[in-house]
């Protein structure tokens, strides 16, 4: 038996700055994580950063001009460039841990320090969420997505006021102002292809109810409406679901190097670990991400950032004095992001 007073607790009146050390300590570490560093954010979104708060206009240049043949020593028709305006909504997220001295006292691990951990992978899910949710076209209230399917119009897509997360072209795109001619398309020929979300032309009855519903067809449709538009597709991001329906094609192989007998071994599972990829079809890249949705992929170019990351400030800690015996802390971020380049993506829809 352990007598009384000869184990004091970490919170304790002779300890109490070891327990404030713990807690300042862990601040600092936290601290030095950046939100922008998460992988997500490296892999979809142009980074910006603003000293103030709301809303923030972004405006892109369209490829708008082009040489005339002229007389010699003549002068050319003096051009403009015409512009397009994004607006990119910057709000604050937060997320606040407390724990009890008495859990400090008894607990064999350091509480504040498991606490404070788990509330840095809840920030990562949470922007790793936000990211998916406004790329896919999902609903979501926290972060103010709105849902986009295979029928929503150009128009609303590109309306901030209902859609402002943005998103690639949607139906009809010639009705509203994103859209423009392109090597040898027109904007009637490009209309004409249809929207960036389109339904999935798997319609078998056995993944209709779980999701996953993907065919080559769909891959080679999304190339198509990218590359109209100067694109490179290299990359399709995928649900594990869609990932299984992928292995039971035949045409899906490992992109990795080696003879076939290196397939599977343990530099195949090294590299899936360190960047997700997962194999290669039609020369994109497979990432299997546990956020997409089963019933929705995506075929991205990810050398032209899809979306705009804007950073008024970074994850930040702070310290708190809840009171009542509790030890605790916060931490808040001010971001915001939107689709911009309507042009850099497709979404494959099997709702």
């Amino acid at each position: 038996m352990v007598a009384a007073g000869t184990n004091p607790g970490i919170a304790s009146s002779q300890l109490s700055s070891t327990a404030n050390r713990v807690l300042v300590d862990y601040k600092d570490a936290i601290q030095d994580y950046k939100v922008t560093e998460m992988p997500v954010v490296s892999m979809f979104a142009e980074r910006f950063t603003t000293d103030t708060g709301g809303d923030v206009d972004i405006t892109f240049a369209k490829p708008s001009m082009g040489l005339e043949q002229i007389e010699e020593g003549a002068t050319p028709s003096y051009q403009h460039t015409d512009l397009r305006n994004e607006r990119v909504s910057v709000k604050e997220f937060g997320i606040a841990v407390g724990v009890t001295r008495r859990m400090l006292e008894d607990s064999r691990f350091s509480e504040m320090e498991l606490a404070l951990n788990e509330a840095r992978k809840a920030v990562e899910r949470h922007v790793t969420k936000h990211f998916i949710y406004a790329v896919f076209g999902l609903t979501d209230a926290t972060f103010g997505t709105t849902a986009i399917a295979a029928g929503t119009n150009e128009t609303a897509i590109e309306t901030f006021a209902t859609y402002p997360h943005g998103g690639f072209y949607g139906a009809s795109p010639s009705s509203g102002s994103r859209l423009y001619e392109y090597g040898e398309y027109s904007t009637s020929e490009l209309n004409t292809m249809g929207t960036h979300y389109f339904a999935s032309q798997d319609s078998s009855s056995s993944e209709s109810s779980t999701g996953g519903n993907l065919e080559l067809a769909d891959i080679t449709k999304a190339i198509e409406l990218m590359a109209s538009k100067g694109m490179t597709p290299d990359t399709i991001m995928i649900s594990p679901t869609h990932y299984k329906t992928l292995l039971n094609l035949a045409d899906f192989t490992a992109p990795f190097g080696g003879t076939d007998s290196a397939r599977g071994g343990l530099d195949y599972v090294n590299d899936v670990s360190n960047n997700g990829v997962v194999g290669q079809i039609y020369g994109l890249n497979v990432i299997v991400n546990p956020f997409v949705p089963q019933t929705r992929a995506g075929i991205f170019d990810m050398k032209v950032k899809p979306v705009a990351y804007v950073e008024r400030r970074g994850l930040t800690v702070e310290e708190a004095n809840p009171g009542f015996g509790i030890m605790g802390s916060y931490m808040s971020m001010r971001y915001g992001l939107k689709v911009i380049r309507p042009e850099a993506g497709c979404i494959v829809i099997s709702d």
